[in-house]
């Protein structure tokens, strides 16, 4: 993004800034709703291509900004790539902002002022920049070069304190104002340890950036840092593959900046101790050790609630062990259903137990029945003879009648439930209007793309013509951009029945079914009958929405718009399952995964943007489970309090997740600008984790790509 554009509107005829304004609504840095009269100058010229654009603003009362907007490249919006752009920039702006407020650091970034992620154009609103750019500098003095250098090595500690990475220092996004440096180009900072991915012009992009090859790293900033200042010493652009033929000419700039040329990042001294040797009588502007989300204590409290399950016996999430590395899940550990991942699950001896009644059932060859041509089910038989292959996939479409018991009237059983190991069903925990139903629905969805291959799982579905109907009616909507309709209430006939169930095989050719419930939240509040299921269920995932939990002020609009308020006392349905799952100690022992949901209405608070933008590339791990586990426990612990963490301190193994399975709001019953599911899957991946289904990794790559 170039800052090309400061200084006040034009003034020439029929510039935008003589034209009557329009209103722009905004939120604030501490998420409060604004409107000012705005008027806008031209565009910069040229394309979009994706990159934020800055353009002069002038806001009723006479205030001077720039808007940084993800524009619309064609009649077709906004791109994809252009709102991760600028939802990039906002995350780090605001980052800066609440870690840096007014102190003698917030100098060397832009001063945002305002944001709107949820329109049709995207946006971030700052101050006007201050100074030129490094670009239209020449014949600099030697004390100007020097603060230059150590403001962009500063620049560079205080980003990676934060765990944070600029990878697009250049001479248009380093600007000098005669005192000290500010650096733009936000919309080019990444997380600590994520793959890099190709980018950057050169040669300020270290050869790594360019090649798209390792891991984001701190590093990457000195090297271009090293290419901006041989550029204002010497007015030409440096070697874009190693350190300039000519360096030693330049006897200060090889002195401070001849390591930070060093092809590999991993050979580059890092930014604090290059800061070190720059400015010895000084540290970071930002004054040492940071706390850059405010979640340090909250994290804190999350370590004592692991520390007190460890001490009952459990294995929570990939935490650290005591050899430093993570930990697993424990063979045999009580929050593990089934021991070690290397023994398969053995079939109870009395068959398969009825996730409806709760009876044990075994196939029965006398008791089938199949769809006729109008879906009703009328008995089947099969002859000895028939045709093997014709056989089997007969059995896949076909039901088995359980007689139930004295609370169950009888009901019908998929035949492949029955014939492939012991099942594992999950539930669905929220009250209404949670996202429970979109959450499952993408998790289906992604496992119907393969997205569990890379686990070594595959998949088939129990019942194909269900299976059908599932993708039909919720699936294909959902992606399609339409809101899907709420759960209707079962009513007090009714019986909770799994509505989706696939067939998964693991790495070494075992196959379990594995059944979904996903019951409306009214259901879930009642203490009768309907809830008995839930006394066989195998996982638990709950589900928290930020609207109810959290008392942000950046949501009170949407609040006030759906009539919603913060509820300090947590899900009352967390509550009911809670209660009605029998333990046997002073935990249960049933594996639960908590899913902070929605989460993209909250896409720039911390650590929601760190989890929420990490690849879809990146593999789980133990560590990045305990990791991402431990982050949104302080979230939910400073925002929500107590009663929402109440899952997490009851269930002996439990994870706990940020997920959207829309990436955007609703208008009209439908997503406007499409519908984009993120880590909907993570949450079911650590469950089967937990149940011995995958093997994760310990995670210790991750912990080396960021060092």
């Amino acid at each position: 993004m170039s800052t090309n554009g400061s200084g006040p509107p034009p003034r020439g005829p029929g510039d935008p800034g003589r034209r009557k304004g329009v209103d722009l609504p905004y939120l604030t840095p501490a998420g409060r709703r604004r409107h000012a009269t705005a008027r806008f100058g031209p565009d910069p010229a040229g394309p979009a291509r994706g990159v934020p654009r800055m353009r002069n603003t002038l806001l009723d009362g006479g205030v001077r900004c720039v808007q940084v907007r993800a524009a619309a490249s064609d009649e077709s919006g906004v791109t994809e790539a252009a709102r991760d752009a600028l939802d990039t920039e906002a995350a780090a702006a605001l980052r800066l902002h609440r870690t840096f407020g007014d102190t003698e650091a917030a100098r060397l970034f832009p001063v945002v002022i305002g944001y709107d992620l949820d329109v049709a154009e995207p946006f971030v609103l700052y101050r006007p920049p201050r100074g030129n750019p490094a670009e239209r500098l020449h014949g600099l003095a030697g004390v100007q070069l020097r603060t230059i250098e150590r403001d962009l090595v500063d620049a560079a500690a205080l980003l990676a304190g934060l765990g944070l990475v600029h990878q697009g220092v250049t001479p248009s996004t380093v600007r000098w104002d005669g005192r000290s440096v500010q650096l733009w180009g936000l919309d080019a900072v990444v997380h600590t340890g994520r793959p890099r991915t190709p980018r950057g012009p050169a040669p300020y992009a270290s050869p790594e950036l360019r090649a798209g090859t390792g891991h984001s790293d701190p590093r990457d900033a000195l090297w271009s840092t090293a290419q901006v200042m041989y550029r204002l010493v010497t007015g030409r652009t440096g070697d874009p593959d190693r350190e300039p033929a000519d360096l030693t000419d330049h006897r200060s700039l090889a002195h401070t900046m001849r390591s930070s040329f060093a092809v590999r990042a991993v050979d580059r001294p890092t930014p604090a101790a290059l800061l070190g040797l720059l400015s010895p009588e000084r540290g970071p502007a930002g004054g040492g050790a940071l706390d850059g989300d405010g979640l340090a204590p909250h994290r804190a409290a999350f370590d004592h609630a692991v520390s007190l399950k460890r001490a009952a016996g459990g294995d929570p999430p990939g935490g650290p062990g005591a050899d430093g590395g993570p930990r697993g899940y424990g063979a045999g550990s009580p929050g593990t259903a089934y021991g070690s991942a290397e023994e398969a699950p053995a079939e109870e001896p009395g068959g398969v137990l009825c996730p409806y009644c709760l009876e044990y059932i075994r196939f029965d060859p006398g008791a089938l029945y199949a769809p006729d041509a109008v879906r009703e089910l009328k008995p089947y038989a099969f002859s000895d003879n028939q045709n093997p292959r014709l056989l089997a996939d007969e059995l896949r479409g076909a039901f088995q009648l359980c007689s139930g018991n004295q609370g169950t009237p009888p009901h019908h059983i998929p035949v492949p439930y029955l014939t492939n190991g012991r099942p594992l069903t999950v539930a669905m925990i929220g009250q209404s209007n949670t996202g429970k139903s979109h959450l499952l629905t993408q998790m289906i969805a992604e496992i119907a793309d393969d997205r569990l291959k890379p686990y070594g799982l595959s998949w088939q579905s129990v019942n194909p013509e269900q299976h059908a109907s599932f993708l039909n009616d919720r699936v294909v909507p959902l992606r399609d951009g339409r809101v899907l309709d709420h759960t209707i209430s079962l009513g007090d006939g009714g019986r909770a029945r799994f509505v989706e169930s696939l067939l998964i095989t693991d790495a070494r050719g075992r196959v379990r079914p594995l059944a979904f419930f996903d019951l409306a939240g009214e259901d879930l509040l009642r203490t009768d009958a309907l809830l008995r299921f839930l006394l066989g269920i195998d996982a638990l995932v709950f589900v928290v929405d930020p609207t109810l939990a959290m008392p942000l002020p950046q949501l009170d609009e949407l609040r006030a718009t759906l009539r919603l308020h913060v509820n300090r006392d947590g899900d009352p349905a967390f509550a009911t399952a809670l209660d009605r799952i029998p333990r046997t100690g002073p935990y249960l022992t049933v594996p639960s995964a908590i899913v902070v949901a929605k989460a993209d209405l909250l896409r720039s608070e911390p650590p929601v943007d760190r989890w929420l933008t990490e690849p879809g590339t990146v593999p789980l791990s133990r560590r990045r489970l305990y990791e991402e586990s431990r982050d949104v426990y302080a979230l939910l612990h400073r925002h929500a309090g107590k009663a929402w963490l109440r899952p997490f301190d009851t269930a002996l193994n439990c994870t706990m997740h940020i997920a959207s399975a829309t990436g955007g709001r609703q208008e009209d019953s439908r997503y406007p600008r499409g519908v984009r599911a993120q880590r909907v899957l993570e949450p079911l991946i650590s469950l089967l984790a937990m149940h011995g289904i995958i093997e994760l990794a310990d995670g210790r790559a991750d912990v080396e790509a960021t060092r």
